[in-house]
């Protein structure tokens, strides 16, 4: 069995106070909590920021299945980043990679476990998603 974490981020204003949750359904079903918040920040750094400190909570080389409605965050870490590596962190416009600081924390952090990266819709019922939808949000008050 596998630990599964639902993240969300969210911003009052873009860029403006910002907020991320998480929750992380550990394998003997215990559910934990966590958010926290940034006074000026963008709603991509938050997505970023609710999987990076997710993973920092777990021990080495676990089992991991994280949910995101971000597909910045799951497109960004499964596909884009080896390009962006490659390409001395510049994206297809050779322009800088937005967020590079949080997308390396997020690689270093991704390093130490076993990942599998899913995307889900937003908004649309889902249990987990909804609860770290309402952590991110309580955050950016």
């Amino acid at each position: 069995m596998s630990i599964k974490i639902y993240t969300d981020g969210s911003c009052n204003g873009n860029p403006g106070i910002g907020g991320w949750g998480a929750i992380i359904i550990l394998d003997n079903g215990k559910e934990l909590e966590i958010s926290g918040k940034e006074e000026f920040t963008t709603n991509n750094r938050m997505e970023l920021s609710a999987a990076i400190n997710a993973l920092k909570s777990l021990k080495d080389n676990s089992k991991v299945e994280i949910f995101t409605d971000s597909t910045y965050v799951k497109s960004g870490i499964t596909s884009w980043i080896q390009t962006w590596e490659k390409n001395n962190w510049k994206n297809s416009t050779k322009k800088e990679v937005k967020n590079k600081d949080l997308w390396l924390e997020l690689l270093e952090q991704s390093k130490r476990h076993n990942i599998v990266w899913n995307w889900i819709r937003g908004h649309t019922g889902n249990k987990y998603n909804e609860k770290a939808d309402k952590l991110a949000k309580a955050q950016c008050k």
